[in-house]
């Protein structure tokens, strides 16, 4: 088995679907996919939106091939669907009792029917849990039945293949199968059950040799999660499906003309741009019946296969599976000094400060905004190196909503022990003798400071610099409050309920959350939310989608999953993979577009 961290070389695959020509880009571009300098401010995005895209000019007179699915994004969302559209398919485990009755009795009647050919709305009737989205409620009932009450059952599923349902795919990701989990490497760990972030087919625990650590044993580390996502990957024989450094600059919907003769670049409200006027031989149907007519889409991108060279390609899909998560754009809060060199929106920067030095027991405070897990971890990670902190967050202590109250405080002491400093050492309760607590536990989800901080050499420090407000020697929360403004000689204005309050900081840290990035749909992907008129936001403003399929609301042959849909947790994505394969399967089944030998013909 693979170790955690190995370089997996053998996973490499070039994207030879069709390239145009060979783009070598400057020498400021060599720093490898995932290994990007956290001090770099410009995000991997940034730099495959900057790419040209492919000249209409360079388009040869043939048509590209035509993929009948395409996924964008290689986490966890588009490992199990391409599972599942492998010929993999769930059936009733007959030597099993599911504990709910009601769902149990429903199995039996069709057991001898994979779940992805029964009715998932009529399984799925009457189930509660802690996703919106019922499918993923039914599908982890099934993984994982009565989860929710502390109970470890077996699944109720056996997995069989089928080479008749293999489903011809690729999935399309920026980096080695397992998405964002390789950019979190360290030892902290995951918020979910390291059995919850496990696959179909597959036991977390195999992989990981059973590992037990403490009270928090069942936990894992992101680096135990992104091996046994590669690894994952290698058992099933998913290899072919999957095209590493791969970025998506473009998907353009492209129309049929009813009776056929070419190819019409209609582009809805997209502007001009062509694929060339040839025929329409080797081009497949849309998975949505339309009558005669059909719809196609136009996949561009370009792939990183050297540290300074990209391949740029063009393909047609028949329908796509948006599975890119939600981890792409840091939410801003609008203040005015926002964009000042000192304030930053990722934790990584402050691991990269305090590693070099930059700060210090010494040093004026640090702001950290946010009621969060990662404003939660930013405050383990500097009061672990004994520099001074104000968290500044907007809702009250003793707002329910806030996630330490959903979490049991035997599984996770440390997020505890900072929500019991944010309700006792606020300002008003500063006393002049007052001392904090320091928080012993690893952080969960800070290791890039776990690796980069220097052990702590704990010191009493005053807190020169800040306002007449009394603080306290380390740690101080300011509830409800709100960042006015950050000034060019770096003091923030904090607004609380009755009074503007003023402090000298050494840096900022803007920690309210991450948004999708979908540059490469038209208009960001806007018009897909369940309130079009706003950005998709993976909490306010998911992607609207049908509740059994997945398809999107707006826009037929194209599918959501995951955090897109706001499924956050890897437990309840799987049922994203469900519903779609299971609408895939059904339609593809009637257009007799299954194919028996179980691999692909893109790569």
């Amino acid at each position: 088995m693979q170790k955690p961290g190995q370089s997996d070389r053998s996973s490499h695959r070039c994207l030879a679907i069709y390239t145009v020509r060979t783009a070598a880009v400057g020498r400021d571009n060599r720093t490898r996919l995932g290994h990007r300098d956290s001090s770099q401010r410009v995000p991997a995005l940034a730099q495959a939106a900057a790419m040209p895209l492919l000249e209409e000019t360079t388009l040869p007179q043939e048509h590209p091939p035509t993929v009948p699915v395409v996924i964008i994004g290689n986490g966890p969302s588009g490992i199990c669907l391409s599972y599942l559209l492998s010929g993999h398919k769930p059936y009733l485990d007959t030597a099993t009792v599911h504990p709910n009755p009601i769902l149990y009795r429903k199995l039996q009647e069709s057991k001898q029917l994979s779940i992805t050919e029964q009715d998932l709305e009529y399984l799925s009737e009457g189930l509660e849990g802690r996703s919106r989205n019922p499918v993923a409620v039914l599908f982890d009932t099934l993984l994982h039945p009565n989860a929710d009450f502390g109970y470890e059952f077996p699944p109720v599923l056996q997995w069989k293949r089928d080479k008749q349902q293999h489903v011809p795919h690729l999935v399309l990701g920026r980096a080695t199968p397992g998405g964002a989990w390789h950019a979190m490497e360290g030892s902290m760990l995951t918020i979910s059950l390291g059995i919850w972030m496990e696959l179909p087919g597959v036991n977390y625990r195999d992989l990981t040799n059973g590992k037990h650590r403490d009270v928090t044993s069942d936990r894992a580390t992101p680096e135990e999660i992104s091996s046994y996502y590669r690894n994952y990957v290698k058992l099933k024989g998913l290899q072919n499906n999957f095209v590493d450094n791969t970025y998506v600059t473009s998907v353009q919907k492209l129309c049929r003309e009813q009776e056929g003769e070419g190819l019409e670049n209609r582009h809805s409200d997209q502007g001009d741009g062509g694929v060339g006027d040839g025929g329409n031989q080797g081009f497949e149907g849309n998975g949505v019946d339309k009558g005669g007519g059909g719809t196609l889409w136009e996949v561009r991108g370009y792939q990183q296969v050297q540290s300074d060279t990209h391949v740029p390609f063009s393909l047609f899909a028949e329908n796509i599976v948006l599975a890119t998560g939600a981890s792409d754009s840091p939410v801003h809060l609008g203040a005015e000094g926002e964009d000042l060199p000192f304030v930053f929106h990722s934790i990584s920067d402050l691991g990269l400060a305090i590693s070099r030095r930059k700060l210090d027991m010494n040093s004026d405070p640090v702001l950290i905004v946010g009621a969060g897990l990662s404003a939660a971890d930013a405050v383990l990670c500097a009061c672990g190196s004994n520099i001074r902190v104000l968290h500044v967050f907007r809702k009250s202590v003793d707002n329910p909503d806030l996630i330490f109250k959903q979490l049991p405080k035997t599984l996770y002491p440390e997020y505890h022990k900072v929500y019991n400093m944010m309700s006792s050492q606020t300002y008003t309760n500063v006393a002049p003798s007052s001392a904090s607590d320091r928080p012993q536990a690893v952080s969960i989800a800070s290791s890039v400071c776990a690796k980069m901080c220097p052990k702590p050499q704990f010191a009493a420090g005053n807190m020169a610099g800040t306002a007449s407000v009394s603080l306290f020697p380390v740690y101080t929360s300011f509830p409800e409050h709100c960042v006015v403004s950050f000034q060019s000689d770096m003091t923030c204005l904090l607004q609380g309920n009755d009074s503007l309050k003023a402090f000298k900081i050494s840096m900022a840290l803007v920690l309210i959350g991450t948004n999708p990035n979908l540059f490469f749909l038209k208009g960001n992907g806007q018009y897909l939310g369940q309130d079009p008129t706003k950005p998709i936001s993976c909490t306010q403003n998911p992607i609207d989608v049908h509740p059994y399929t997945y398809e999107c609301a707006n826009e037929p042959g194209l599918f959501a999953m995951g955090p897109l849909v706001g499924d956050n947790f890897v437990r309840f994505l799987k049922g994203g993979a469900l519903g779609i394969a299971s609408c895939l399967l059904k339609r593809l089944k009637k257009k007799e577009k299954l194919i028996s030998n179980g691999g692909n013909n893109f790569i």
